[in-house]
């Protein structure tokens, strides 16, 4: 096997460096398929898809100081697919405990940086516990990866030919690009009226070179105040706990924002930061006035990539912006409005393009400027939250249909808790990430963030009734 390395890119290495023991720069995914799957048949569609891309064949290794991508000359399959029991009761309860211990365990670097986990016998079906490490892609690439294992139907195609690489990736994300085309994310609605700058994100990374409003951005990021001290903050142990919900419909979902007059984004934004809200007064009733004024911040990931082309080849390619979660205001409309107002106000940001430049910078530099721009996002944010758009039918695996897929990305410096959002055929699941030593019982949080939903639904349902 050929050992030619290649560079690793300065923003994919800014990401490796940011792995510390308390927080693994891992992408954590859960999929729980209805039937069960045989593992020989399931390596060998990693083998056929998965594999295609060369970093999930590499390893990274050191040269001269810097990371490099290298072929791993003892690569096997078996070192990244295992079939595991899930200890317990069968229960939901006990594959999140599971999915948090494995979640919490670094990769293996003498070899790819990525695993999965088998769950065999999950309540009658399967379960796939997926780790990749986010210097390989990023978080929305992944997804799109991870589901490209899957199909329409419960009959697979026929294994894929030898024939030109472009054209094989091509074919393989064809389903991926289909729902892609048809769904919005939060960050495309940001930049929802420079709809061709998202089609050519390479517009929006070269007018960030060019320091175009880019001044005026960096000194507003600087300028937002520190979270307030939360139970949220403080010192992380490294042990994550994860939780996920049941599907909301997306149709309720719909009828909630439109009679609200407000987008699905914002209608789930606003029910993530009633549940932050009812966590914090749960955990610290004493701090009522406190909330009374406060706000928390999210760091929220913004895709750069193309979503009307195949991936091609992997790596980062998405910013961050930060986003004011109103947990201080106790009306549930007065939240709406108020998220519905910062979302506004993000429309024509170049925060995403800041931060994509500086990873750029910092991942060419000595490692201790990293630390320090960890520590300012550190104080500037109290959680990291993603809403990635699914597909809207079902999906099947192995002829396997795909319940409910789950995923979280990692978070940063001291931050410990991450939510996701992902909608996937005509339901929108919510989950929760987070370092144990910060939020023992991340179900508080997902029992949350339905009572904030249901909350929403019931105003909407009143607006409708007749006079």
């Amino acid at each position: 096997m050929s050992t030619e390395r290649e560079l690793m890119s300065g923003v994919d290495t800014a990401w490796l460096r940011m792995e510390s023991p308390a927080n693994l720069m891992t992408i954590g995914a859960v999929l729980i398929l209805e039937q069960p799957i045989d593992i020989q048949k399931f390596k060998q569609i990693v083998q056929e898809r998965l594999l295609k891309f060369s970093r999930f064949r590499q390893r990274v290794v050191e040269l001269n100081g810097s990371p490099h991508w290298e072929n791993d000359p003892h690569f096997h399959i078996d070192h990244h697919i295992h079939l595991i029991g899930l200890p317990g009761r069968d229960q939901q309860e006990d594959l999140q405990k599971l999915a948090g211990d494995i979640i919490s365990t670094p990769l293996n670097n003498t070899h790819p940086l990525w695993q999965i986990q088998m769950v065999d016998n999950y309540q009658g079906g399967s379960a796939l516990i997926f780790r990749i490490h986010h210097c390989i892609a990023d978080g929305i690439s992944l997804v799109r990866v991870m589901l490209s294992l899957t199909d329409v139907d419960s009959l697979p195609p026929p294994t894929l030919q030898q024939n030109n690489h472009h054209d094989r990736l091509g074919n393989l994300f064809t389903p991926a690009l289909h729902w892609l085309q048809h769904e919005v994310n939060l960050g495309e609605q940001l930049l929802q009226d420079g709809l061709a700058l998202i089609e050519h994100p390479e517009h929006l990374i070269d007018l960030a070179r060019e320091g175009v409003a880019i001044t005026s951005e960096i000194a507003r990021i600087a300028a937002l105040p520190s979270d307030p001290p939360t139970c949220l903050k403080g010192s992380l142990s490294g042990r994550k706990k994860v939780a996920w919900s049941e599907g909301l419909s997306l149709t309720e979902v719909k009828k909630t924002a439109k009679r609200l007059d407000a987008t699905i984004n914002d209608i789930l934004l606003t029910a993530a930061t009633g549940a932050l809200r009812s966590y914090l007064l749960e955990q610290q009733p004493n701090q009522g006035e406190l909330l009374d004024i406060a706000r928390l911040h999210a760091a929220v990931p913004f895709n750069l990539r193309p979503l009307d082309k195949p991936i091609t080849q992997l790596g980062n390619q998405f910013g961050l912006v930060i986003v004011a979660l109103p947990v201080g205001i106790q009306s549930p409309l007065m939240r709406l409005e108020q998220v519905k107002h910062a979302m506004h106000s993000l429309k024509h940001s170049y925060q995403a393009q800041v931060f994509y430049g500086l990873l750029g910078v910092l991942g060419k530099g000595p490692s201790v400027l990293e630390q320090t721009a960890l520590e300012v996002l550190s104080k500037k944010a109290s959680l990291v939250m993603t809403n990635v758009p699914g597909p809207k039918q079902s999906l099947y695996l192995a002829g396997s249909r795909v319940r409910q897929p789950i995923f979280w990305v990692p978070q940063s410096g001291e931050v410990g808790l991450g939510l996701s959002i992902l909608s996937y055929n005509g339901t929108v699941q919510f989950g929760v990430v987070a370092d144990e030593n910060l939020v023992a019982a991340p179900d508080r949080l997902v029992s949350g963030f339905n009572e904030a939903y249901h909350a929403l639904q019931e105003l909407a349902a009143s607006r409708s009734e007749p006079c």
